[in-house]
């Protein structure tokens, strides 16, 4: 029979369908008597009759509103035909038969013109909408007419197309601004809408080809592919700043660093004193000092060494005991570690803004609700979200859906001053996407991308003009038009590449604190130095009763010159044998071959360890006397003995030790 056109499809099949299971049921009730008997649903139990109505079911052959219906052994439908139609704007055209088992008969062909004859001196009416980058309204539009007033990628795309198929077009706003989706009353909005109403001949913008649409219109071949993507505003972390060489580590980090080199000076002082390993002799060919033991470990010994192994420098101070060692040896590896740990990650805290961002994936998105999220009303992605099966994307269209205030935006546009101003992801085209964050540097994308699609262009359903609309758009792909219309309208925004990033060199902005440092430990070394400097001399100017600044002058004349390299050992007050203090040194030079100085050192007298000053003793002095004495004229206490007229040495050191009282 043959289907009335005003007669739906699924109508039809579900008429054929009851009066398949009526015509097996009475056949049934023919052969046997057909009990009712209750069943539960939590039982394996099946009907007693099911397996007879099946029987009964297969058995079944007549002619229906959707043609011949018969089914085989496994109960599937057999032998039956379908007729394919053709849509032109006249009405539907038989052009060929499918027949059940896999057989097709073609009467005509589908197109009966080629594109010169077809759209060659046509003019299209397109339905677009704004959106950037395909299709925007010039800064001073007002000054244009017609097709002038706009640019963007579909524009230049339309005039390519319009170049190679020979036909002009004229571009026209969609009334509602929407692309399209369908009414519960069964009709569209948007584009889509305008195509099935006859308003236009093409929609071209950034329309998405989707499964729903093609059911009402045509579209022809992709000429972009791209998918969903997330959308979200970028909290960049603190710029790299004059001390950024500090963030590799924690402020905790730093200050556990700083008690550890002091624990460690404090154990290696302590070690060194305890352990008779580091008590030596370093002079032990002298007689006079054989047995005096001394230890390198001082204080401010401690303290330096650990800085020259930190800083991988080293230092002249090197352990001689097994417990030294051990410090010595574990202060290196922990050195080890934390330099190579603080080097790893330096380079990334100085040269790249760190972000921060919440989420990385739709799951985290769809696990948290701090966070809103949403997408144009009425578009593709709205109708993906609806229609997924998958579980995170249902949750997410759940939450979409019953949220107030609502979380769908009218535009893009909308979209983007969302995320800007507020907690607010937008899921949008991953295309959009790139051409956005290449505008505004507080934008980024979230994870990858959801699904896969296209934009094509619209046209009605059974348009004449979609094949050859589909070869203009293949030429353009192979020619790299495409492409290069691409990088035209998404490039040269104002945030830099990653590449950019990585090829940048370092500034004073990223290093500048070391050099503050530098200076610092500069500034502080000669505050030091002019310390020691006006120490020095004023004990100078003491000894030789002269005024400090005049001695300060002198000293500082032979510290800056640059022509000498040595100078004599400066002379110190000695202390007399009663406990004076000689003030004039250079007046002794007759009386004694060189200054007897004062020793300071530790000795190991009894087993015990004492430090005491004094001057050398003994036969020295005496010694000198009696040599002055003897010769009748020496210097020291032996001009004494001489003037005295004693030649012995017992007079020698009276006389000495008499003139030497002296001033």
């Amino acid at each position: 029979t043959q289907l009335n056109s005003e007669c739906k499809l699924s109508s039809a099949l579900m008429f054929d369908a009851v009066h398949v299971v009526v015509s097996a049921v009475r056949e049934l009730n023919r052969s046997q008597e057909i009990g009712v008997k209750p069943l539960s649903c939590t039982t394996p139990l099946i009907w007693q009759h099911g397996t007879s109505l099946m029987n009964y079911l297969r058995m079944v052959e007549y002619d229906g509103l959707t043609g011949h219906i018969e089914f085989n052994s496994k109960g599937q439908r057999t032998n039956y035909t379908l007729k394919i139609l053709e849509k032109h704007p006249a009405g539907h055209k038989e052009i060929g038969t499918w027949y059940s088992n896999n057989t097709l008969a073609m009467n005509s062909t589908s197109l009966d013109l080629n594109a010169s004859e077809t759209l060659a001196n046509k003019t299209l009416i397109v339905t677009t909408i704004l959106e950037n980058p395909y299709v925007m309204r010039k800064s001073n539009y007002q000054d244009y007419r017609g097709n002038d007033q706009y640019e963007g990628f579909c524009v230049d795309m339309l005039r390519e197309l319009a170049d190679i198929l020979k036909f002009s077009f004229r571009i026209k706003l969609v009334d509602d601004g929407l692309y399209g989706a369908p009414e519960p009353n069964g009709s569209w909005t948007g584009m889509v809408g305008e195509l099935i109403n006859r308003k236009a001949d093409l929609a071209v913008a950034g329309f998405t080809i989707t499964s729903e649409r093609e059911k009402v219109i045509d579209f022809s071949k992709p000429f972009m592919t791209l998918g969903i993507s997330i959308l979200y505003r970028v909290h960049l972390g603190r710029k790299p700043g004059y001390f950024s060489f500090l963030d590799p580590f924690s402020p905790a980090v730093w200050l556990f660093m700083l008690l550890a080199y002091l624990a460690v000076s404090c154990v290696l002082f302590l070690a060194a004193r305890l352990s008779p390993y580091e008590w030596y002799n370093p002079h032990p060919c002298l007689r006079e000092r054989r047995d005096v033991l001394e230890n390198q470990y001082t204080l401010g010994n401690s303290l330096w060494f650990p800085v020259g192994g930190f800083m991988q420098q080293g230092s002249e101070i090197m352990p001689r005991a097994l417990s030294t060692r051990c410090v010595s040896g574990v202060w290196w590896a922990f050195t080890l570690i934390i330099i190579s740990s603080y080097t790893a990650n330096l380079a990334a805290f100085l040269t790249v803004q760190r972000m921060e961002v919440p989420i990385e994936s739709p799951d985290d998105l769809a696990d948290q609700t701090n966070i809103q999220y949403g997408t144009i009303h009425g578009g593709s992605t709205m109708t993906f979200f609806m229609n997924s099966r998958y579980q995170t994307y249902q949750r997410m269209w759940n939450y979409m859906y019953s949220k107030q205030p609502s979380v769908f935006v009218k535009s893009t546009e909308e979209g983007i001053a969302r995320v800007l101003n507020s907690k607010y992801a937008f899921l949008m085209e991953s295309t959009m996407n790139e051409y956005y964050r290449s505008l505004n540097c507080n934008l980024t994308q979230i994870g990858g991308l959801l699904d896969t699609k296209g934009y094509g262009i619209g046209m009605p359903l059974g348009s004449p003009f979609r094949d050859e609309i589909t070869l203009g758009i293949l030429q353009l792909q192979e020619s790299n038009r495409l492409e290069i219309l691409k990088r035209r309208w998404w490039e040269g925004g104002q945030c830099p590449k990653e590449e950019d990033h990585r090829a940048k060199g370092l500034g004073m902005e990223n290093i500048g604190g070391i050099f503050v440092v530098l200076i610092c430990g500069l500034i502080i070394a000669v505050f030091v130095a002019i310390m020691e400097f006006v120490w020095s001399t004023r004990r100078s100017a003491e000894t030789d009763e002269v005024s400090v600044c005049q001695e300060m002058l002198t000293e500082f004349r032979n510290a800056v010159s640059c022509k000498k390299s040595s100078r004599s050992r400066r002379r110190r007050p000695l202390s007399s044998a009663g406990g004076g203090v000689l003030r004039h040194p250079s007046r002794l030079a007759l009386a004694a071959p060189r200054p007897i100085r004062l020793v300071r050192e530790m000795r190991l007298s009894n087993g015990k360890l004492y430090s005491g000053t004094g001057p050398l003793t003994g036969g020295l002095a005496g010694h000198g006397g009696g040599m002055g004495g003897g010769m009748g004229g020496g210097m020291g206490g032996g001009m004494g003995g001489g003037m005295g007229g004693g030649n012995g040495r017992r007079d020698g050191r009276r006389n000495g030790r008499r003139n030497g009282r002296r001033p």
